[in-house]
């Protein structure tokens, strides 16, 4: 080992992140704002001279697994700066300032400033905890991108915080009430990510279908699509996750009749139970739910529809689960994403005693994994003979892949560019998507 190896290099920085795809959109922006003040960003496994760990506390796995990637920082130079920023931070400031090399702590609020932060402990000694009252943000932290990120779809987050409040979830209070950005920022963010050359925007926030609810003029979801939806270069607009509740009729017939708005909805159920529905919180039953569904497809035939299902969350008895494994099954979705419940300390879930053993929850989440992956495959065969617009994004072993509008992963060993959109014919089942063939005419 060499004698230096572990000396700080002042303009090194690493980033590591955790959670959401807003997560990922936040780091993206601190990186921008770190590299304009002349830092070079190095990989994780790297000896930096700072590491920024944007961290998760969906869960507490997600708490266990930011304080071992803290660890593990540390490890690699343990003279570098460590700044712990998102959920976690903001939720157990007092947990991260005790664990070693941990020299700034910034939540939720003030990341525009976390270089000045980091700058101001390699002058000065001590924990620089900068964690805001999160309840106290009343507006967007508009940071503009500095740097383009490398990746082939761009995530713009236009929304933040949540007020839904469910009994499983301590998101509301790591990110506090609902701010939405500007419309002419959303706009102006879009364009320069477009000049960049991404062809497909992903709209992601913490609450996506609550934006502009903070704002006094009507300003909607449908208004922010709007003015990204004809910017010249676009190819497609993506949303995130979102509540099926919110999904305004205004939204729908954007999505049905505008050429560059993806026909895939990410619409989070969590559980196809009412009486678990209830105890979650959720604010909708499931003939709500399902009537929703009916009428997405009604007004867009072909879209594909996933979710998120919580399986043995507290009180979850045999046939309620029972219960919803017909249930989904019959709202045909295109891809679940199984979660198996984990309490999180804090929210009246996990106070809860009737609370549901480790091996159950572990046989119910692979049944319904298994029903995902049957579900996935019916959808997949329905698009099969079809022609598709596919972006590319990966190329390994000469094989491309890369998505549908419609969130079908699509294979080709056809000569074709990633970034780029071809026409693809769907030809067979092929790994978690399918085989296709590049239509060149």
């Amino acid at each position: 080992m060499l004698e230096n190896e572990h000396k700080i290099q002042p303009r090194t920085v690493a980033f590591i992140t955790l959670g959401c795809k807003v997560n990922q959109f936040e780091t993206e922006v601190m990186e921008g704002l770190f590299k304009e003040r002349g830092y070079k960003v190095l990989s994780s496994e790297e000896s930096a001279g700072v590491y920024v760990i944007n961290t998760c506390s969906v869960t507490s796995f997600g708490d266990k697994k930011s304080r071992q990637l803290i660890r593990r920082a540390q490890r690699n130079n343990p003279e570098a700066i460590i700044a712990v920023t998102g959920c976690y931070a903001q939720a157990a400031p007092d947990i991260i300032s005790q664990l070693p090399g941990v020299r700034v702590i910034l939540g939720n609020r003030g990341r525009s400033k976390i270089v000045d932060y980091v700058e101001q402990a390699r002058l000065e000694d001590g924990i620089f905890d900068y964690v805001l009252d999160i309840m106290q943000a009343h507006e967007f932290e508009d940071i503009p991108l500095y740097d383009m990120p490398a990746r082939t779809r761009a995530f713009l987050k236009i929304q933040e915080g949540c007020t839904n409040f469910c009994s499983y979830c301590i998101i509301p209070f790591t990110r506090g009430p609902l701010r939405s950005r500007k419309i002419g920022s959303v706009a102006s963010e879009a364009s320069k990510l477009l000049k960049h050359g991404f062809k497909e925007i992903v709209f992601t926030g913490i609450h996506l279908g609550a934006y502009g609810k903070d704002f006094s003029d009507g300003t909607s979801l449908a208004d922010a699509a709007r003015a990204v939806l004809d910017l010249p270069g676009l190819r497609r607009l993506r949303l995130g996750s979102m509540e099926s509740i919110e999904l305004s009729d205004e939204l729908l017939g954007l999505i049905r009749n505008h050429p560059r708005f993806s026909h895939h909805l990410h619409l989070p159920l969590q559980a196809g139970s009412d009486e678990v529905l209830k105890a979650m919180n959720r604010h909708y039953s499931r003939a709500e739910f399902a009537q929703l569904i009916e009428r997405v497809r009604r007004e867009v035939p072909g879209a594909a529809i996933s979710t998120d299902i919580i399986v043995g969350f507290p009180g979850e008895t045999d046939e309620m689960f029972e219960e919803s494994l017909d249930y989904i099954k019959s709202l045909a979705f295109a891809r679940i994403h199984v979660f198996p419940y984990s309490p999180r300390e804090g929210t009246p879930a996990a106070r809860r005693t009737d609370q549901v053993p480790d091996d159950v929850k572990k046989s119910r989440a692979a049944r319904l994994q298994e029903l995902g992956q049957k579900l996935a495959e019916d959808f997949h065969l329905s698009y099969l003979g079809t022609v598709q617009e596919v972006l590319f994004e990966t190329c390994t072993d000469g094989i491309t892949d890369g998505l549908t509008d419609t969130y079908i992963r699509v294979y080709t060993d056809g000569v074709v560019k990633t970034d780029e959109i071809y026409r693809v014919k769907l030809e067979k089942l092929y790994k978690d998507g399918v085989w296709g063939t590049v239509m060149f005419d």
